[in-house]
């Protein structure tokens, strides 16, 4: 009887989980992860294999690529890679971001007067001389989606939005 429950526990996990995966994205993104899927789903088993990922490179022009390299990949699905599986690992990848709410926090440490915006010019020289030094190249890139007012100050709620949902400008 134990084991029973057990069971019904894990098949309820594992509904869970799959299902948490697809919540992930919205029906666009999952549509185009499944055209993606597609294109390195050589043999269209549904399964990405060691062979897949071999005649994928080689459309790419990528004709000598270590065995080690591809096994690397695959073991990221500790599994044969359907494309739940695939769906996961892009999850995985995309979801590496903080929460708003906490980047939110660590920018309102640079805005005593709760304004919702930082000085460009002081936070670059925070940037670049503090803690994980960036270059002037990496604060360029930083800034080059972060929403600047005319007299110079970052509209850091605007950008924390920018960094966990992506910027609509890119999108359209």
């Amino acid at each position: 009887m134990a084991s029973k429950k057990a069971s019904n526990k894990r098949q309820r996990g594992a509904q869970k989980s799959c299902s948490n995966v697809f919540s992930m994205f919205e029906q666009s993104q999952i549509q185009e992860f499944k055209e993606a899927f597609g294109c390195i789903d050589q043999d269209r088993d549904g399964v990405i294999k060691k062979q897949d990922l071999k005649e994928t490179y080689g459309q790419l022009g990528k004709l000598n690529v270590d065995d080690e390299e591809l096994e690397g990949m695959l073991n990221e699905g500790k599994g044969p890679i359907n494309f739940t599986v695939f769906l996961s690992l892009f999850g995985e990848k995309l979801n590496g971001t903080d929460p708003e709410d906490t980047i939110l926090g660590a920018f309102k440490l640079f805005d005593p007067n709760g304004t919702g915006f930082v000085n460009k010019e002081e936070f670059k020289r925070l940037l670049m001389n503090q803690a994980d030094k960036f270059t002037a190249e990496e604060v360029d890139q930083a800034f080059a989606l972060a929403p600047i007012d005319p007299t110079g100050n970052i509209d850091y709620k605007s950008l924390c939005y920018i960094i966990t949902h992506g910027d609509e400008k890119e999108e359209s």
